[in-house]
């Protein structure tokens, strides 16, 4: 994603092993200390000072280390991030002309950069949330359907 801060994982770059072992025991460190909003990170031979972490930080360390664990890829990203249309195309898996009529239609916020335009990365999550909600709400009522006429 050129011009974009974006940090990648690729798939398999991270040990599985150690991924699963550290997530469990974040996990559990979080479960056992909820009211905690930091938390402190030593080495388990202790010896050094600890660092300090915000709660959320280590909240999305442990899903980033859950997704290795399984053998996926992560890509970490600001959500004031911007995207070209070719990017933004890629994340929501259509075709760019697509996206394009999205964008027109005001369906996606945007803006232009001299004939450019860019999409944020939190008006195409936010996209994303709408149009799913719109399916899961479409598969519902076909089911609905279905059970109604006995399919």
């Amino acid at each position: 994603m050129a011009n974009v801060q974006a940090k990648r994982v690729h798939p398999g770059t991270i040990d599985a092993e150690v991924a699963a072992r550290a997530m469990r025991r974040i996990k559990d460190y979080l479960m056992r200390h909820p009211e905690e909003t930091v938390v402190p990170v030593t080495s388990e031979h202790g010896g050094e000072d600890a660092v300090i972490l915000p709660r959320e930080a280590v909240s999305l360390l442990a899903f980033i280390l859950a997704q290795a664990a399984d053998g996926r890829g992560v890509t970490v990203m600001p959500s004031h991030a911007e995207l070209t249309t070719q990017q933004a195309a890629e994340m929501l898996n259509v075709s760019r002309p697509y996206l394009i009529k999205l964008l027109e239609s005001g369906e996606i916020p945007f803006r232009l950069v001299g004939r450019h335009r860019r999409i944020t990365c939190q008006d195409l999550q936010e996209y994303k949330r709408r149009d799913d909600a719109k399916r899961r709400s479409a598969a519902d009522r076909l089911a609905t359907l279905g059970q109604e006429l006995g399919i």
